[in-house]
């Protein structure tokens, strides 16, 4: 009976020392950081690799991640200066520099971190347009990862990087995007028309002008050449009647051929005194001869 009391009080302690080496040596993993309390308050960080803690006194209270944390900000929708409403979403890159702070200053770093960087986008985007907004993804992450710099830093992390991951118009808000340009793509094809009209109509009116000035270019050119024509012929026949005669006759010829060639014309009519005008045409010419 003594005996079995005696391995009973054995295994016993060797159990509890086995349980005091489990609680006073730990290994933490690389990439890791433990915080440990004493009594309920702060006591120390372990780093990476062999630790020794005093058993019962000391408690490891949080273990923390060292390598860089991926945080998924989730859509939400922003209204921008001029009441536009985007969709935008965002993917941030921290990494905890001080174990105490992240895990004493704030309750969830984490949760804490993303909504501070959407309530920080939301007023980001709303100082600004929504063309600009669209067209500026670079700006807003420049001035987003500088607003939450100090706040992060307070927590015990640093924002490694921030990204835009998209940021686009709502669907009524896109609805009314698509009908604005095609207004627009309508009302500059209006616009265009028109002007192709403008400059038809000058070019037909300038086309008119040139012509009309050709035309009177031409009429004072053949005047005066009529009246050149005439000036010589009444300087090579002088006094003499005869010539005279006969150039009128053979105009007045022609013009008759010329009239009764004509596909309208059916009737010609023949001046009464024609066979004593020419008679007398012949005559003169035969008394000249």
């Amino acid at each position: 009976m003594f005996a079995s009391e005696g391995l009973a009080i054995a295994i016993a302690v060797l159990i509890f020392v086995v349980i005091t080496i489990a609680k006073g040596v730990r290994l933490v993993a690389q990439g890791e950081e433990w915080v440990v309390e004493r009594l309920g308050k702060y006591h120390a960080t372990l780093r990476p690799g062999l630790n020794i803690l005093i058993p019962y006194l000391d408690r490891v209270a949080y273990k923390l991640v060292t390598k860089d944390i991926i945080l998924d900000v989730q859509e939400q929708e922003v209204i921008t200066r001029d009441n536009a409403v985007i969709l935008t979403n965002a993917i941030a890159f921290v990494k905890v520099t001080d174990p105490v702070k992240a895990v004493y200053g704030v309750t969830d770093f984490s949760e804490a971190i993303r909504n501070l960087i959407m309530t920080t986008l939301r007023s980001i985007v709303g100082e600004m347009e929504l063309d600009e907004a669209l067209s500026s993804r670079d700006k807003i992450k420049a001035r987003l990862r500088e607003s939450i710099a100090d706040e992060a830093v307070d927590w015990g992390l640093t924002v490694k990087s921030v990204e835009i991951q998209d940021i686009k118009p709502s669907q009524s808000m896109q609805r009314a995007m698509e009908l604005q340009a095609a207004a627009e793509r309508e009302r500059k094809a209006a616009v265009t028309k028109a002007e192709g009209a403008k400059q038809a109509a000058i070019l037909e009116a300038e086309a008119r002008l040139e012509s009309a000035k050709r035309d009177a270019n031409a009429q004072v050119m053949l005047a005066e050449a009529s009246a050149e024509s005439i000036r010589r012929v009444s300087a090579g026949i002088g006094d003499q009647t005869g010539p005279m005669m006969y150039l009128l006759g053979e105009k007045y010829i022609a013009a008759l051929e010329k009239l009764g060639e004509s596909d309208n014309s059916k009737l010609v009519v023949m001046p009464a005194d024609l066979h004593e005008a020419l008679r007398g045409l012949v005559g003169r010419l035969g008394v000249r001869g």
